[in-house]
C-alpha cells in the first residue's frame, strides 16, 4: 500500500498518486460507512477526508509552536513522511513493509524535483504553485495529474530495478570506439546541420545525446552551453524513459556473448534476436486513479497576478512538440537555477532515444528576450527573499547591505518592468505592486524597512513568478508561427541518427544490458561478487550488470539466486548511506555469507589521495543523499575543499561485496586495486 499526496495549508488536494492496493483500502472504508443506496463520492474527496486530520494537525503545530512532526507509524504499521515545501505538505506513505522512511523522504524529494523541472521558478511563489497543480479545468487537472503520476512510477520502476537510478548516477556504454564517433557525428553533423537551418525556428541546439534504455551512448554540449548538471540530467533520463519507456523483456545474450560484450576483451560483431516492436503508444498511459473532483478552490492571494495572465492551454498531445523543462544554467556571474529549455526526445528503435535540449527563442517585437527574463526574475526574486528573511529577523537596516542591495534592485526593476512594458508580456499588475512596495520602502509616509514590508515581498515575489510563468508555461498569443524545430527537421534529425546507428542497433540492445560483467574482473579479484564505483565530482557510475532474469544464467547464477545478489546490493546501498549520514566514511560488516566493503574518499587531480577528513553529520530529517534530488556530494565536495584551496579536489566512492571465505585482508587489497584500475584512462577513457 503506497501513497503520496502534495496538499495546502487549508487541507486541498494539490496532487495524488495511489497504487491499486491503497486505492482500494480508502474506498473500502468509505462503503462500510455508506447508507445503502448511496454512491460513493469522488476519490478526490475520500483522500481529502482521509488525510484533512494530518494536514490540520501538523499547519496546527507550525502556527502555534513553530515546529511538527517529521514522520510516524501507525499501530497497523502504516509509515507516514511528512515535509513542508513552503506553502505545500508532502505526505508519502507506505503500508506494505517494502519502504522505510527514508524512502519516502527520497520519493518525496524527487517529486518536487521533477516538479521543478516542469514548472521552474513558479515552483518558488507558493500561491502561483498551488494553481498551476491545480488547475481550474477538470479535464486539464487530470491531465496532469496523470503525468506526474506515469512520472513518479517510472522514477519508482527505475530505482526498484537500475542500478544508476539505486546510486544516482549516469552510466555509461563502455565501448570507446563507438562513443567517440558517435560524440564526433553529434557535434560535426547532427548539432551544427540543426543550427544552420532556417526550420529550427529560431531554437538553438546546446545539448544532444544518445541514450540506450537509461544509459548514455553520447553526450555532446556545445561550446557556448553550460554543463548539464547529474541531477538535471537524471531528470531528463526519467522524463525520456517515461515517454518512451524501455522493453525489460528483451532477451540477453548467449553465454559465449558474454565476454564480446564486456567491453574487457577484443570487439566481435553478432546478431543478437531481433528486438521486439515497440509497444503501441497507449501503453505507456497510465490509467487515471479514482475520479475527478467536484470542488473548486480560489487563492484570493493569486487573484491579482492571475488576473493578468493567460490561462494554459491544453491541447492533444503532439509528437513533434518539446517539452518545456528548466535546468540549471552555469554563467560567469553565477549559478541561475530552473532556466528554460525544449526538450525534444526523438525515439530512433525500441529502447534507444536521441534527446535534444534547445535554448528557448525569444518572443518577437520584444526588447528583452525570454533568457534575460528568466535571469532576471530569479535575480529579483533572490533579492526579495533575502530582504524578508532580514525583516523576519529583525534586521531592516541590514537591506542596504550585501552584494544586491534593494536600492540596487530599485534601479534595475524599474529598467525590467519598463522593458516589459514594450512586449507581449502583461506587466500592469507588477508595475503596480512595485509602486505600493515603493511607497511603502522609500517614502516619507511609508513605513520603511519594517517588519510591515513583508507582505509586501510576498506580493512582488508572487508578481514576479507571475511574468516569469506567462512568459514560458502559457502560449504568447501572438500570431507568429511555432517556437520549436519543424517536424521536417525532427524526422531529418532522426533519420541521420539512425543511418548512424543502424548496424549498430542490436548490438546496443545487447549491449546496455550486459555493459560489463564480473567475468573479466574474476581473473584478478577471486571471491569478488559485485562492485559499485562512482565518481562523485562527475556524477558517473561503472558496475557489473545485473541479470535476474528467468530464462537466462549468469555469473551471479539463474533467477532466484541472482535476485538474492541484487536485493543484497540494494539494502547494502541504503545501510551505506545511513553511515554516510552519521559521517562515517568507511563501513565494512559481514552479513551471512558475503563481506560487504564501502569507502568514500578524495583524490586530488593527479589521483594523489588526499587525507580522510571529517564528514559532516545530517539530521535524521535531511534531505536524502544523493545527486538527483539534492545533490550531497557537490557540498560534500565544497566542505572538504575549504582545507584545500586552489586544488581541484574530486570524489568516489567503491562498494564491493566478496564471499565471506575471502580473508579481510585481502579483501581490502582487491578494494584498492580495484579502484585504481576502474579510473584507468586507457580502459574507460571517456568517464
Amino acid at each position: 500500500m503506497k501513497c503520496l499526496l502534495i496538499a495546502s495549508e487549508s487541507a486541498e488536494v494539490l496532487f495524488h498518486w495511489t497504487d491499486l492496493e491503497f486505492q482500494q483500502n480508502i474506498q473500502e472504508q468509505y462503503g462500510a460507512s455508506q447508507e445503502e443506496g448511496q454512491g460513493l463520492p469522488a476519490f478526490e474527496d475520500m483522500i481529502s477526508t482521509q488525510f484533512a486530520p494530518i494536514i490540520i494537525s501538523s499547519s496546527t503545530l507550525v502556527d502555534r509552536q513553530g515546529d511538527s512532526y517529521t514522520s510516524f507509524t501507525t499501530e497497523s504499521n502504516h509509515v507516514y513522511v511528512l515535509h513542508q515545501f513552503d506553502e505545500c505538505l508532502y505526505i508519502a506513505v507506505n503500508g506494505d513493509g517494502e519502504e522505510k522512511e527514508d524512502d519516502l523522504r527520497r520519493k518525496i524529494y524527487v517529486m518536487k524535483k521533477m516538479i521543478e523541472v516542469l514548472f521552474g521558478m513558479v515552483t518558488l511563489s507558493g500561491a502561483l504553485l498551488k494553481r498551476e497543480l491545480r488547475p481550474q479545468d477538470t479535464e486539464q487537472r487530470a491531465r496532469l495529474w496523470k503525468h506526474l503520476q506515469s512520472l513518479l512510477e517510472t522514477y519508482s520502476h527505475l530505482r526498484e530495478n537500475d542500478q544508476s537510478f539505486l546510486v544516482e548516477a549516469v552510466e555509461r556504454l563502455i565501448h570507446p570506439t563507438l562513443c567517440e564517433q558517435c560524440i564526433e557525428f553529434l557535434e560535426r553533423r547532427l548539432v551544427q546541420q540543426l543550427n544552420s537551418s532556417v526550420e529550427r525556428a529560431g531554437e538553438e541546439v546546446l545539448h544532444a545525446f544518445i541514450l540506450v534504455h537509461t544509459k548514455l551512448l553520447a553526450f555532446y554540449s556545445s561550446r557556448n552551453a553550460s554543463t548539464l548538471t547529474t541531477s538535471d540530467l537524471l531528470a531528463l533520463i526519467i522524463m525520456a524513459q517515461n515517454m518512451y519507456p524501455s522493453n525489460v523483456d528483451l532477451d540477453d545474450p548467449s553465454p559465449e556473448d558474454v565476454e564480446s560484450t564486456s567491453g574487457s576483451g577484443p570487439e566481435s560483431f553478432y546478431t543478437p534476436e531481433p528486438s521486439p516492436t515497440d509497444r503501441d503508444s497507449s501503453d505507456s498511459e497510465k490509467p487515471v486513479r479514482g475520479s475527478t473532483p467536484v470542488f473548486e478552490f480560489v487563492d484570493p492571494d493569486v487573484q491579482m497576478a492571475e488576473d493578468s495572465l493567460q490561462t494554459l492551454e491544453v491541447s492533444p498531445p503532439d509528437p513533434s512538440a518539446p517539452r518545456r523543462v528548466f535546468l540549471e544554467v552555469s554563467l560567469k556571474d553565477g549559478l541561475y537555477p530552473m532556466m528554460p529549455h525544449s526538450m525534444y526526445c526523438l525515439p530512433l528503435w525500441p529502447g534507444i532515444s536521441l534527446v535534444l535540449l534547445t535554448k528557448v527563442r525569444g518572443r518577437q517585437h520584444s526588447n528583452i528576450s525570454t533568457s534575460a527574463v528568466a535571469m532576471s526574475v530569479y535575480k529579483f526574486l533572490e533579492a526579495f527573499a533575502k530582504l524578508e528573511k532580514r525583516l523576519n529577523e529583525g534586521q531592516g537596516s541590514a537591506a542596504a547591505r550585501g552584494q544586491l542591495t534593494i536600492h540596487d534592485v530599485r534601479g534595475k526593476l524599474d529598467r525590467f518592468i519598463k522593458a516589459l512594458g514594450q512586449s507581449e508580456i502583461q506587466s500592469a499588475h507588477l508595475q503596480q505592486v512595485w509602486t505600493d512596495f515603493k511607497n511603502q520602502a522609500f517614502t516619507k509616509s511609508g513605513s520603511g524597512f519594517t517588519r510591515d514590508l513583508i507582505p509586501w515581498c510576498k506580493k512582488m515575489k508572487t508578481q514576479l513568478c507571475g511574468v516569469y510563468r506567462q512568459c514560458f508555461l502559457t502560449d504568447s498569443g501572438s500570431s507568429d508561427s511555432p517556437r520549436r524545430l519543424s517536424p521536417a527537421l525532427q524526422e531529418r534529425a532522426q533519420t541521420m541518427v539512425q543511418d548512424k546507428l543502424l548496424d549498430w542497433k542490436d548490438f546496443l540492445l545487447v549491449k546496455s544490458k550486459r555493459n560489463i560483467t564480473m567475468v573479466s574482473y574474476l581473473e584478478d579479484f577471486p571471491g569478488l561478487v559485485h562492485f559499485i564505483c562512482v565518481d562523485r565530482s562527475t556524477g558517473q557510475m561503472i558496475a557489473p550488470s545485473l541479470s535476474i532474469t528467468e530464462r537466462t544464467t549468469s555469473e551471479l547464477g539463474k533467477g532466484p539466486v541472482a535476485q538474492y545478489i541484487k536485493s543484497k546490493v540494494w539494502a547494502m546501498v541504503n545501510t551505506t548511506r545511513r553511515y554516510l549520514q552519521k559521517g562515517y566514511s568507511t563501513v565494512t560488516l559481514r552479513d551471512g555469507d558475503f563481506y560487504f566493503c564501502y569507502f568514500l574518499w578524495f583524490e586530488n587531480e593527479t589521483g594523489y589521495k588526499l587525507e580522510a577528513g571529517d564528514i559532516p553529520v545530517l539530521p535524521d530529517d535531511s534531505a536524502p543523499i544523493g545527486m538527483l534530488a539534492w545533490d550531497y556530494y557537490k557540498k560534500l565536495l565544497r566542505y572538504y575543499s575549504k582545507n584545500h584551496q586552489g586544488e581541484a579536489v574530486k570524489c568516489y566512492e567503491l562498494l564491493t561485496i566478496h564471499l565471506g571465505v575471502i580473508p579481510t585482508d585481502i579483501i581490502l587489497q582487491h578494494c584498492r586495486q580495484l579502484a585504481t584500475k576502474l579510473w584507468e584512462p586507457s580502459r574507460n577513457p571517456l568517464l
